[in-house]
Formats: structure tokens, sequence, C-alpha cells
């Protein structure tokens, strides 16, 4: 199998911010005189929008512990968090515990686990005392639906899990009428290039690439759509905290701590816990698309100030992927998908699609099915005043 060593369409950067390792790779990234990318100058105003004043920080963790025992009450657990067997979940499981919360651990099994993460979901969920419930995907479903994407050619083949974790997680935290406690923070994720992957809420965009490149009807995965979006936040007003906001979360310094006190191990990078992951940002993104989520992760972690520039342009010029064992991945991802190499080579040799020919932008269409349940209520309201009168 010949390796594709550049993507026709990969994008090459001719720009990179002079802060950050950002480039123009992101289409829509702008750069001001000083050679500041657009993440860099509005970086302190997201701060202030995400992360609270030091003296808020631990006033809203009292909160959130006051509202998780006070929807527990009675009940076995009083929050629901994600377990992926990566740091971010990791840690958040170990702070809730310290905390004095009772948490159900929820972990996706679509298949991809690395043996790495079992073990490390394993390991800090037992000497927690954590209970898990896993969900298994139904794997010709889910199969399916991720090759849909890859023939789909956006560059947003991570959303069949992202969607369906996220869908787990609400629906759990629904059944058991507890919040949701995230794991997804701000200090390491500050940049999230827009045009590197959208579309992750969007039901309709899902079920639309689905019908057009899959071969099986979504009768199992897990999904929630603008309707039940709209239940979970504005009728059951669902809590969701995200408690790594609420601490100074340091990735690295949480790392040491689990490695030292609960055995954790390092996988070697973000979201590295599944095979799948691991390949498609390694390999998959650099290479066909240009797009090397490297710079977003360190990125973010400049800007927080974890890691210095010239650190991360040491390690970005490493390559993304190993260049010893590629082949074999490659080769195991083709046969675990069911696709030929020369599909695969096909696929790598598309142009690149985007994620609005294949669905409205969604934003719109949350706002228009809120503004239609309002006027309905209202209606029902006023026909009820009517009625009594």
């Amino acid at each position: 199998m010949d390796l594709i060593k550049k993507g026709k369409y990969a994008l090459e950067p001719s720009l990179t911010c002079k802060k950050c390792v950002m480039d123009n790779t992101d289409s829509l990234i702008t750069f001001n005189s000083e050679g500041q990318c657009s993440y860099c100058t509005q970086y302190e105003q997201k701060l202030k929008e995400w992360i609270p004043l030091p003296e808020e920080k631990k006033k809203q963790i009292k909160e959130m512990v006051a509202v998780c025992k006070k929807a527990g009450k009675g009940k076995i657990y009083d929050c629901v968090i994600g377990v992926s067997g990566g740091v971010d979940s990791t840690y958040v499981a170990w702070l809730v515990k310290d905390l004095g919360l009772r948490p159900l651990a929820v972990h996706l099994d679509n298949g991809w686990n690395s043996e790495l993460a079992v073990t490390n979901i394993s390991t800090i969920l037992s000497k927690l005392e954590i209970d898990l419930k896993t969900f298994v995907l139904d794997w010709e479903e889910f199969k399916s639906l991720q090759v849909a994407f890859l023939r789909a050619s956006t560059p947003d083949s991570e959303i069949p899990s992202d969607h369906a974790i996220v869908a787990l997680m609400r629906q759990v935290a629904a059944k058991y009428g507890v919040p949701v406690v995230w794991g997804v923070n701000f200090t390491s994720e500050a940049v999230l290039p827009k045009t590197w992957s959208q579309g992750h809420m969007d039901w309709g965009y899902i079920k639309n690439v689905n019908k057009l490149f899959g071969g099986k009807k979504l009768r199992n995965y897990p999904h929630y759509s603008v309707w039940q979006l709209i239940y979970f936040n504005r009728i059951l007003r669902q809590p969701i905290f995200n408690i790594l906001n609420n601490i100074d979360y340091d990735k690295e310094k949480a790392k040491e701590f689990l490695i030292k006190e609960y055995g954790w191990k390092d996988y070697g990078g973000k979201h590295y816990e599944s095979i799948y992951t691991k390949i498609y940002q390694s390999y998959i993104l650099p290479v066909k698309f240009g797009f090397d989520k490297r710079k977003a992760h360190y990125s973010s972690l400049i800007l927080s100030g974890q890691l210095s520039r010239e650190a991360a342009l040491k390690k970005l010029s490493e390559p993304t992927f190993n260049t010893d064992t590629i082949k074999d991945e490659l080769s195991y991802l083709q046969k675990k998908l069911d696709i030929e190499a020369v599909e695969f080579n096909r696929i790598m040799n598309l142009e690149p699609r985007h994620y609005e020919e294949f669905s409205p932008v969604f934003p719109k269409k949350i706002k228009r099915a809120e503004s239609q349940l309002f006027s309905v209520l209202f209606k029902i309201i006023r026909k009820a005043k009517s009625v009594i009168r």
C-alpha cells in the first residue's frame, strides 16, 4: 500500500501567528499589523466569558456541588460524567469524587478503544469506586456512518462519535434527573477552528450524510435533534457544569498527578485514546486537508501559559504520524471499516467539501424551532386563560 504523501487538495500555510502557532490553513483566521492572529487578539475577551474571576471560582464550585447534591437527594447518583481514558475526563472523575459527589461514569464504546484507554478507565474508576455504564454502539450501523463521513469528504469524520457521546450523556442525566459534569475546558481548548470541523450538534447534517453516502439506517445510533435539545435545555432545564473552568486547570500537572497517584498512563496525543482519532488526526486531516490539529492544541496551551511557542514549534517540526507504523495503522483502519485500499485512496483524493453543502446553518434551525415552540406555548396559555375567565 502506497502512502499519500500530501493530499491533492491539502492547504499549505503561508502565514503563521507571531504569538501562537496557528496559521492560515484556517481560512477564517485574520492577522493584525503586529502579526498576531485573531485567536490571540480575542483570547482575553473569551477568557472573561468562559473563566470566572478567582474569587468566583470557589463560589461556583460550591454552587455546583449544592445543585448536584440537591438533584441526587435520595438517589444513588448525583451527577453524570463521561470517561474516555483521556486526561481531562480522568481528572474530572477524580475531582468530583474529591468534592464529595457520587457520579455515574458513562463510556461510549464505538469499537475503537485502545487497550491503554480501557486500562486507564478500569484503573481510575476502580480506585475511586465510581460505577460505570458502558454503551456499546451497533458496530454495523456505526461503521457505515463513519465510512459515509469519509466519503462525504468533509473534515468532520469525528462527528459520529462526538454526537453520540453528548447524546448519551444528556439522556442518562435526564433518566436519573441529575446534572451533567463535562471535561470540556477553555484552558486547553480555546483555539478550535470552525473550518476544521463543524456540525457536531446537527442531527439533520448527520442524517443527510448517512443518507447520501451510507448504507445502513441509523436505528440504534444515539442522537439528539433540535427538539430534544430544547427539551433538555428549556423544559428539563438540565444543569451542565464545565468543572475544569472553575479550577486552575493545568493539563501537564494533571497528568503528573494522575500518573503518580492512580497509575494513569499517557497515550501520546490529544484524544489518542481512540485508535480512529489517532489515525484521523495524525494522518487523514493533515494529509488530505492540510489541517494539523496540534497547532490548535498547542496554541491553546501557549495562550494559557502552559507551553512556550518555541517548544510548540519544536513539537510541530516532528511528523504528525509515525512513519514506521502508519502503514499498519491504515491497513487496520481499512480492514475494520471494510474498505479496500483503492477506495481509501480514492477518498483521500476527493475534493474537500463543506458542512454547509449538506445542512442549513444549525443555529438558525435552533432559533426557529425555539420560536415555534414558544409561539405554541403562548397560544395554549392564552387559550387556558380565556377558558378560566
